[in-house]
């Protein structure tokens, strides 16, 4: 025991404090007992990964002479300029509308969405700074903030995004406190949010951005809106909302990233970002030292796919398909649940959202969990998804579910198995 923990003292202070994250004792979970139904997971659906179409874009590019051999060297750090512009055009379609904060020059192209957001926050906070997050959100994010020694603040979420009134009281409080100036940003996922799949309106981003805007003077620095749309081409229902790239002054205060690890295909792990200077310029130097620039065969095939019109078609395709899961998942809760759960549905993404009443409790050591494990079912508790905030206890009465990964006869049993579980409790 002494050896280790003298070991232990030989790591940094990130390396020591970093816990396990959540996600992969879930995954782990789930391989090692075959009948278990994952309703947790956050997997996007096998039987649409694009292997066909991947092989014969891989074929084209090596192929061609002159694209052949750089796809295969070293690339830029920002990214290939291709797929930035590509990237920069694709995004502004999806918002119909062209604005300075669209430009490709504010592109960067990293190994996954994920590694952006690490990579701002290493750019953007010192340990101890405060970042403004959704009450509930994305747990994984929640654990990027714990490496790095960032203290999360938690704002009430609404079917339609933030609680604004929430916002301006949370910032009213800092400012009381005196830690206004530890915030520097605020994280929404403003489609198809993971874990609830509530969705932000144009309206509430715009009153977020400008709410804001009135406190950097008492902050001493810029206030971000960084907004997560990894799940924005996921939609199968309802129709698109313009990004916070729309907002004026969003060319200096708006973080918007993307992926095409969802919408195209996991194992591609590419995301993109619009970064604002001189926060741009850090992120790429800090993503040199990380690996002089995502993966340059992987960048020219999403390049390829996209001009060609062939990714539009895939993500048409998956669009349905989640949509048709969605709706398996919908009719089984109303079937299997109780009345008494809250159910939050989506147009699009890969989540629903079950709210039991206050006082049955659905954490990993609760006897719904436990119950749920024997009855070969696992789903995520919500208190993963919400900070360590002393402003309040965490909500323990809550599940996400997904409907990503699992077929549409093992999200009925799923479902069917689970709703036994819970009608014993509830």
């Amino acid at each position: 025991m002494k050896k280790q923990t003298d070991a232990a003292l030989s790591l940094s202070a990130l390396g020591r404090r970093t816990a396990a994250p959540a996600i992969s004792w879930l995954m782990a979970t789930a391989l090692g007992r075959p009948k278990l139904i994952s309703l947790a997971a956050g997997f996007t659906d096998n039987a649409t990964l694009p292997v066909a179409l991947t092989r014969e874009l891989i074929n084209e590019v090596l192929s061609d002479p002159q694209a052949g051999p750089p796809a295969l060297q070293y690339g830029i750090t920002a990214g290939e300029n291709n797929l930035r512009q590509f990237t920069a055009e694709h995004v502004q379609k999806l918002d119909g509308v062209r604005t300075p904060a669209h430009a490709w020059e504010r592109v960067i192209v990293t190994g996954g969405s994920q590694q952006l957001l690490y990579m701002t926050l290493e750019a953007l906070c010192d340990e101890g700074d405060i970042i403004l997050v959704e009450d509930p959100t994305y747990f994984v994010f929640l654990g990027i903030l714990q490496s790095q020694g960032i203290q999360a603040r938690g704002v009430r979420l609404e079917r339609d995004g933030l609680d604004l009134a929430h916002l301006k009281t949370v910032l009213d409080g800092l400012k009381k406190t005196g830690q206004l100036r530890r915030v520097k940003a605020l994280y929404l996922i403003t489609y198809f949010q993971n874990p609830t799949g509530a969705s932000t309106t144009l309206a509430k981003k715009r009153a977020a951005l400008a709410l804001l805007k009135q406190y950097e003077t008492a902050a001493g620095h810029p206030l971000y809106l960084l907004e997560d749309a990894a799940y924005r081409e996921l939609r199968f229902a309802g129709p698109d909302t313009p990004s916070a790239l729309t907002l004026r002054g969003a060319a200096s205060r708006v973080i918007y990233t993307g992926t095409y690890s969802k919408p195209y295909a996991p194992g591609v792990r590419a995301g993109f970002g619009f970064l604002p200077e001189p926060l741009l310029t850090a992120v790429q130097r800090i993503k040199g030292n990380h690996d002089f620039g995502t993966a340059n065969l992987l960048q020219q095939v999403l390049a390829l796919a996209l001009t060609s019109g062939r990714y539009d078609r895939h993500v048409a395709g998956i669009e349905q398909r989640y949509g048709e899961k969605a709706r398996v998942m919908k009719q089984a809760l109303a079937e299997y649940f109780p009345p008494a759960v809250e159910i939050w549905e989506s147009g699009g993404g890969l989540y629903f959202w079950a709210r039991l009443p206050v006082g049955v409790v659905t954490g990993v050591k609760s006897k719904v969990f436990q119950a749920a494990l024997k009855n070969d079912v696992l789903y995520v508790p919500g208190g993963l998804c919400y900070a360590e905030d002393p402003a309040r206890p965490i909500p323990d009465h809550e599940m996400r579910l997904s409907f990503g990964s699992a077929s549409p006869e093992n999200i009925r049993e799923g479902v069917r198995r689970l709703g036994a579980v819970v009608k014993k409790f509830v």
